[in-house]
C-alpha cells in the first residue's frame, strides 16, 4: 500500500528546539564578548610634559583601556583638563591621573626675548629650560664684553615658542619669544636679572626635574656650572 505523505508542519518540535539553541547561544557569546570589552576612555599625554605645563588641546589624547575598579584614578574623557596646569612631569602616552592636577604652586608666564641664533632647535612647549643672561659682544651685549653668565631662570617649563623662522630668511638676529613660567614671587626677580642683557637658553635632556615652583630663580651671586655656549667665555668666580 503506498504510504501517505504529509504534509511539512512549521511547528516541528526539533525545529523549534534549533532555534531556541542558537537564540541561547547568540545571548551568550554577547554577554561575554560585553563583559570582556570594558574599556573606558581617559585622556593621555600626547608628548613629554614638564611640571608646571599649561595644558593645551593638543597635549591630550584620547584612549580606551582597561582599568575596572582604578578608573576613577583617572581623568576620564568626560572631563576638560585644558588650561589646568600640571604638578609632575608625565611622559608621552602616560595616561593622566587626577592627581596630576592637584596642589600646583601659583605661577607666573613670562615672555623672554631671545635671539634665534641662541635658542636651541627642536625647542618646544613642555621642556625644561635653563636661562643665561650673558655679556659677550658675540651676542650683541653692549658694554664691557667680560664673558660674564649669570642665570636667570633654573628648571622652568617652557610654555610657547613663537617668532621662530626657518629658511633662507632667517638669521641670528631673529628674536624668538619663549615663554615660561615662574613662581608667582619670582616674576619680578627674574626680570630684574634680565637686565638688558641677551639671553641663551638651555634645555634639560628630560622633563623629569624637580621644580617645585616650576622655575627657580637662583640666588644672587650663584652661577652653576653649566656647559658655555658657543662664543661666550666661561663664567668668572
Amino acid at each position: 500500500m503506498p504510504r501517505r505523505v504529509r504534509p511539512p508542519r512549521w511547528l516541528d518540535l526539533r525545529l523549534v528546539l534549533g532555534v531556541l539553541l542558537v537564540l541561547v547561544s547568540v545571548l551568550l557569546g554577547a554577554r561575554v564578548v560585553g563583559a570582556a570589552d570594558t574599556t573606558v576612555p581617559v585622556w593621555a599625554a600626547s608628548g613629554d610634559l614638564a611640571a608646571g605645563t599649561l595644558l593645551s588641546g593638543g597635549d591630550l589624547v584620547a584612549v580606551d583601556v582597561r582599568l575596572d575598579d582604578a578608573a576613577g584614578r583617572y581623568l576620564s574623557t568626560s572631563t576638560r583638563p585644558e588650561g589646568r596646569t600640571l604638578a609632575r612631569a608625565v611622559g608621552a602616552g602616560e595616561l593622566l591621573p587626577g592627581s596630576v592636577l592637584e596642589d600646583v604652586p601659583e605661577l607666573r608666564r613670562l615672555a623672554l626675548p631671545v635671539q634665534a641664533g641662541w635658542v636651541p632647535p627642536g625647542l618646544a612647549r613642555g621642556q625644561i629650560v635653563d636661562v643665561y643672561a650673558v655679556a659677550d659682544a658675540a651676542a650683541g651685549a653692549t658694554g664691557v664684553a667680560d664673558g660674564a653668565v649669570t642665570p636667570v631662570v633654573l628648571g622652568a617649563p617652557v610654555q610657547a615658542v613663537t617668532g621662530r623662522t626657518d629658511g633662507v630668511l632667517s638669521s641670528a638676529a631673529t628674536t624668538v619669544q619663549v615663554v615660561v613660567s615662574v613662581g608667582a614671587d619670582d616674576a619680578a626677580a627674574v626680570l630684574a636679572s634680565v637686565g638688558g642683557r641677551p639671553l641663551v637658553v638651555v634645555v634639560h635632556d628630560s622633563v623629569d626635574v624637580a621644580a617645585p615652583s616650576a622655575g627657580t630663580v637662583p640666588a644672587a651671586g650663584t652661577v652653576p656650572s653649566v656647559a658655555t655656549p658657543p662664543g661666550v667665555a666661561g663664567p668668572t668666580g
